[in-house]
């Protein structure tokens, strides 16, 4: 009788609307922060870190970058939980609050050469600080958006949820364009950069703000009223096949996003020898088209499926790979190197548009948020974060090419997941009420 009522509510599409865009307003402004890390990364290496070659001192700021990932996981846990327990709008509000503060101690830290060693290890604890954020974000902001969905319209909105990840990057890039044409390298590696990230401590203070006045998820309020255990890890372990899927379809399509959407900025600066402005252009140009076919794609999947995406991904990742990379890595033309970057940018497409929604039809609500995030949150600690501190060091002891070949094979490992993996939005746990 509870699902015949939920059917024969009318869907509020104007509300629908508001909660994803004020969701995603928060999504934005949470991955700006992750981001602005990565694409600063070239200007403050040399304030955090003793005087070195470029690639020595980018592997120290990658492996903090990965050492930010390892807290992903506890965020998983820690906001899944509170989620599941506490409400969706709850925990996603408290998670960009400990991004503005991660935010904030990179902007004010001093740098190597006035505080020492005090530097990198504040830098350290920042990015700690930002990943336990970060774990949680992706697990609430994934549960939220296909709660708050319109039933037939699942795979669209919620595919705003990387819409809203891309366009933090893009941000981040745009201010790192705008910044680049007002100051001089010399300025934006002495000062420049603290910008950056003072605008993402401010900008998070103002989605603290807006997140407050989003809607609970209604099929979050329906479970809060059940006399029933909810977000703790017993609930979690009656569905380990589902747990296992998760860990499996995101393990490729984690190691694919970081390589072209965040390493393959300082690829073509450190190996394809391309100039840092022209290479921030080609990213801006490349991820702005890429965020714009993510809705097309979600929507696409609400009609022929999620797996037929899935599988277009993990059979073009395998095949693509390293002859783009290997392509990549020995040309200096801007154009060339622009279309290559689309070519992997539009497979992982296939990735990113619904990895979502699968992952939050897998599970009931009692332990959706959790169910979603800590499996997520540990695969990427694991093969997202440490994607670009592997082909750096790869990269140092002369096999750079190898990095390619391990990309693929962790695509693979996804592929045979999706080939064996049922039709999630066939059998969604988010049309049902237990």
């Amino acid at each position: 009788m509870a699902i015949a009522s939920q059917e024969r509510k009318p869907v509020n599409e104007r509300r629908v609307i508001g909660n994803v865009v004020r969701g995603s307003i928060g999504n934005l402004i949470e991955w700006y922060d992750w981001y602005a890390y990565t694409a600063f990364s070239i200007y403050f290496a040399s304030a955090f870190f003793p005087a070195g070659d470029q690639t020595a001192q980018l592997l120290n700021t990658a492996g903090i970058f990965a050492v930010g990932f390892l807290m992903r996981p506890i965020g998983g846990y820690v906001l899944g939980r509170f989620a599941d327990q506490f409400g969706r709008r709850n925990a996603l509000t408290l998670s960009v609050v400990m991004m503005a503060l991660g935010s904030l101690l990179i902007t004010v830290t001093p740098g190597y050469g006035t505080i020492g060693v005090a530097a990198p290890v504040i830098l350290l604890i920042a990015r700690l600080l930002q990943g336990l954020s970060v774990g949680g974000e992706y697990a609430t902001s994934a549960t939220y958006l296909s709660e708050v969905a319109t039933p037939h319209k699942r795979g669209f909105y919620s595919s705003f949820q990387y819409v809203t990840l891309i366009s933090g990057q893009l941000v981040a890039l745009g201010l790192q364009i705008v910044l680049q044409q007002v100051l001089t390298d010399d300025q934006l590696t002495t000062w420049g950069w603290r910008i950056a990230f003072a605008v993402g401590a401010v900008g998070a203070i103002v989605v603290m703000w807006l997140r407050r006045g989003m809607d609970e998820s209604e099929s979050y309020r329906q479970e809060k009223t059940k006399s029933r255990e909810r977000g703790t890890i017993r609930v979690l372990l009656q569905y380990p096949k589902e747990c296992l899927i998760v860990v499996g379809l995101t393990l490729g399509g984690t190691v694919a996003f970081y390589t072209y959407s965040t390493y393959l900025k300082n690829f073509m600066v450190n190996t394809s020898h391309i100039d840092k402005g022209t290479v921030t252009w080609i990213n801006f140009i490349a991820l702005a088209i890429f965020m714009g076919v993510q809705p097309l794609a979600g929507r696409l999947s609400d009609r022929i499926g999620r797996r037929p995406l899935l599988l277009f991904f993990g059979i073009g990742g395998v095949i693509a790979t390293v002859p783009l990379l290997s392509v990549l890595s020995g040309t200096k033309n801007p154009i060339v190197a622009f279309l290559l970057m689309m070519v992997g940018l539009s497979i992982v497409t296939g990735y990113t548009s619904i990895n979502a929604i699968v992952k939050a039809e897998l599970f009931p609500t009692k332990i959706r948020a959790l169910g979603v995030g800590l499996p997520y949150a540990l695969t990427v600690a694991i093969f997202g974060g440490t994607a670009e501190y592997v082909a750096l060091g790869l990269k140092t002891a002369g096999v750079e090419s190898l990095f390619y070949w391990y990309v693929s094979a962790c695509i693979l490992v996804s592929l045979i997941v999706y080939w064996t993996m049922r039709e999630t939005s066939q059998s969604s746990e988010l049309e049902k009420t237990t």
